[in-house]
Order: structure tokens, then C-alpha cells, then sequence
């Protein structure tokens, strides 16, 4: 079974957070708190983690979408082609917050999104998953465990989200009840804002 480890979303504690990056870079899957509904990720940089996240998920990695969890907008060009001054005004007046932007990707793109010419950017407003970002060095790749044709309770529930998912991760971090409101898609890729998920971030501020 997974570990089951409570962080503090306030005051993340230091020795908590190591552990959960120590499961990260060795490829292990984790489960963590954001500022809408809990995600499920692993370290983009490990290609084995990604493909068992497709598999849970049950997709080929190659069509899956997943987003990428930065610390904050500086880790941005490590994957994202040039961006325009009002693209990024959105970015800066928006994140940290609750949305995912779909912005258009460089060549640096891991090797399972070398097929992709979009990648969608979260900077979740939760000091947990940030730390986590921070110390691992590099974005976590991402995905919410939020399945609209389920009952919503076990997505903001860390215990009923350890039961349903502790025998497929690694750790589940518990950070407190979670949203089950996902966030809000906003397509900027092609230098228009094109909104395709209505969630908890308001599009009235883009």
C-alpha cells in the first residue's frame, strides 16, 4: 500500500516534502493536493513513471494530456516556445491559481510529448505541490484523479481518495480536504484566448 503522508499546506514540513521527492526521482507515482481537485503525477523527466500514469489512466501515453505542474512561470522556457507580452500579462495576472494553460511547446518537450506542438502549464495556488516542484528541480507531470461520472466525495476526501487509490501509488499526501471543482482550460497556443473547460478559475479575469 501507499504511504500516507500529511503536509500542511500552510507550513509544508521540510522532512515531509524529502520524502515525497525521494519517491518521485525514483519513479514512483504520487498523489498530491492542489488548489482545485487532488492530482495524480510523477517526475516528467521519468518516461516509465509517465507510462504507468497512461496506463491507470487508460491511454497511450503518446494521446495523453497531461499537464505539466511548474513551480512558477520561470520554468516555463524549459518547455514552452516564445510567448507574446499579452500572453504572458494572462499568465502573470492568473498564476498561481486554478487554471491550465495551453500554450504552445519547444523541442525541449520530454520524448513522450515530442508529438505534441501544445503543452498545458499549472502553477496550482498550493504551497504543497509547489515545494514538491521546487525541491524535485524540475515540473511534475500531471493529472486529476476527478472522474465526472463518479461520486464526487472520494476526490476531496484524502482518507476515501488513500482507500480507492493506495494499492496503485506510491504515496497518497494528504493536504486537507480538496476542491471537486477541476480547474479552468484556457487555450492561449495560437495567441487568441479560447476557453475549453469552465472550472473554478473565473474567466471574467482572463
Amino acid at each position: 500500500m501507499a504511504e500516507l503522508i500529511r503536509i500542511f499546506e500552510e507550513n509544508p514540513n521540510e522532512r515531509e516534502i524529502d520524502k515525497v521527492v525521494k519517491v518521485l526521482k525514483k519513479g514512483g507515482l504520487i498523489i498530491y493536493p492542489t488548489d482545485t481537485v487532488y492530482g495524480l503525477g510523477c517526475d516528467i523527466t521519468n518516461s516509465k513513471a509517465m507510462e504507468k500514469i497512461a496506463k491507470i489512466k487508460g491511454i497511450k501515453l503518446n494521446k495523453a494530456n497531461f499537464s505539466f505542474v511548474c513551480y512558477d512561470l520561470s520554468n516555463l522556457s524549459d518547455y514552452v516556445k516564445q510567448i507574446d507580452s499579452s500572453t504572458f500579462k494572462i499568465l502573470k495576472r492568473n498564476l498561481p491559481g486554478p487554471y491550465t494553460f495551453i500554450l504552445p511547446g519547444n523541442n525541449n518537450l520530454p520524448k513522450a510529448f515530442k508529438n505534441k506542438n501544445t503543452v498545458g502549464i499549472r502553477i496550482p495556488n498550493n504551497n504543497i505541490i509547489r515545494e514538491l516542484v521546487k525541491k524535485l528541480g524540475n515540473p511534475i507531470v500531471s493529472t486529476s484523479i476527478y472522474d465526472e461520472d463518479d461520486l464526487v466525495e472520494y476526490t476531496t476526501d484524502p482518507e476515501l481518495i488513500y482507500e480507492k487509490w493506495g494499492s496503485i501509488v506510491d504515496v497518497v499526501v494528504d493536504g486537507g480536504y480538496g476542491d471537486n471543482i477541476p480547474s479552468t482550460v484556457v487555450d492561449l497556443s495560437e495567441g487568441e484566448i479560447n476557453v475549453l473547460r469552465v472550472g473554478k478559475g473565473s474567466v471574467e479575469d482572463l
